[in-house]
């Protein structure tokens, strides 16, 4: 097994993303799972291997029926613990074909996951597999070197199976990224670009942006997606990062990176910023569609949209029509950690006791209002919280 660690942001999933799109264009990839932070499905273990097991039997026809098979026999499995997922619907099947490769499986954020006793549990769990079939299989987890997990790989059990490889902040690959990126949104956005002369924008810029980044991608990429904003001019929102200097000695590699978040932020007016900070504060617990949101806040229709409009750079927000799911989910776990660092956020902090009140106290009011609008006892409501889920 492999671990691919770095800091936040410094491309981790890029390179899981890039790396899985290698494997399944030579036919080696088993299968990958990236987990999200707050996601319902992909913020949390019980669905891991059983959507690689899924993986494996699109991927593999010679997997497939002995996959099947195991889900014939026992429907139940899909619902029982991780082991028993594990060895029933992977490890079983691999033991099924003679002669194979090794599988290749991705896992992806795994810091993003339940708990850490949830991430040693899986951690213990791959390397058992790994040990007793050193052959069938080849693991990659990527996560933050959190210090629990760098705890658990100098355990003496782990050593001799797995390999540690580090993800670096370098700037060279950030000025690529830049130079690409930049010269995609000036082709793709032709009406309001054909007056603006190529390069662009100017070297002296990108090594600018570059400088700020501190060699990680995350300020990068946060800085694409506002320039990129289809609601704006590109030559306008690179002016507003242009004009942002932070100080020319940085106490964080993120300090540049925090006031780009804050930048963006206050481009809501001041007096919605405390309905700013509610949304986000219920954004970051639980996974809800706008009009959701505006249920439980006692917000007006249409008030969450118009408080994000301009935060698609930092959070998804489906369209208001015609997709699958709406639902918002902020992009990447460092504006997380932003937003419940008060040293980091000042205004748009969201993690202090008052904040979290008042989304309980929201929470308790729908409660209410569930039990009184369906006129039904407590000990039968069927509005009930389920990890980070909001479910009718």
């Amino acid at each position: 097994m492999c671990w691919l660690h770095g800091p936040a942001g410094a491309g981790k999933s890029a390179i899981m993303q890039t790396l899985c799109e290698r494997l399944k264009g030579t036919g080696s990839l088993g299968g990958a799972f990236f987990f999200k932070r707050g996601h319902a499905t992909r913020g949390n273990a019980r669905t891991l291997f059983t959507t690689l097991a899924y993986q494996l039997a699109l991927e593999n026809m010679e997997l497939k029926p002995s996959i099947s098979r195991s889900v014939e026999i026992d429907p139940s499995v899909v619902g029982r613990n991780m082991e028993t997922q594990l060895h029933k619907l992977i490890v079983e099947p691999r033991q099924s074909l003679e002669k194979h490769a090794p599988l290749v499986l991705l896992i992806d954020g795994l810091d993003e996951c339940d708990s850490e006793q949830v991430q040693r549990k899986i951690l213990h769990m791959i390397r058992n597999t790994v040990f007793r079939y050193p052959s069938f299989f080849r693991f990659l987890v990527a996560s933050r070197p959190e210090a629990h997990i760098q705890e658990l790989f100098k355990d003496a059990a782990f050593q001799g199976i797995f390999k540690s490889v580090e993800v670096k902040a370098t700037e060279e690959d950030v000025w690529t990224y830049l130079c690409d990126e930049f010269a995609r949104i000036h082709r793709e956005h032709r009406e309001t670009m054909k007056n603006i002369p190529l390069p662009w924008p100017s070297r002296d810029i990108i090594q600018t942006l570059v400088w700020y980044s501190s060699g990680y991608f995350i300020y990068a990429s946060t800085v694409i997606k506002f320039v990129d904003d289809q609601h704006f001019l590109p030559t306008e929102q690179l002016a507003v990062i242009s004009n942002l200097s932070p100080d020319s000695e940085f106490e964080s590699p993120f300090a540049a990176l925090d006031q780009l978040y804050t930048q963006i932020l206050s481009r809501v007016p001041v007096r919605s910023r405390d309905k700013l900070c509610d949304i986000l504060c219920a954004v970051t617990n639980f996974l809800l569609l706008p009009q959701q949101l505006e249920h439980l806040l006692e917000l007006k229709p249409g008030d969450v949209r118009l408080v994000l409009r301009d935060l698609h750079s930092l959070l998804w927000i489906g369209p208001e029509r015609g997709a699958k799911s709406s639902s918002i989910w902020v992009h990447h776990a460092s504006f997380h950690d932003f937003l419940h660092d008060q040293m980091r956020s000042g205004i748009f902090h969201i993690g202090s006791d008052h904040r979290r009140m008042r989304l309980a106290h929201s929470v308790f009011q729908a409660f209410l209002c569930a039990c009184d609008d369906r006129r039904i006892a407590t000990g039968d409501l069927v509005w009930k919280l389920s990890g980070q889920r909001w479910i009718p």
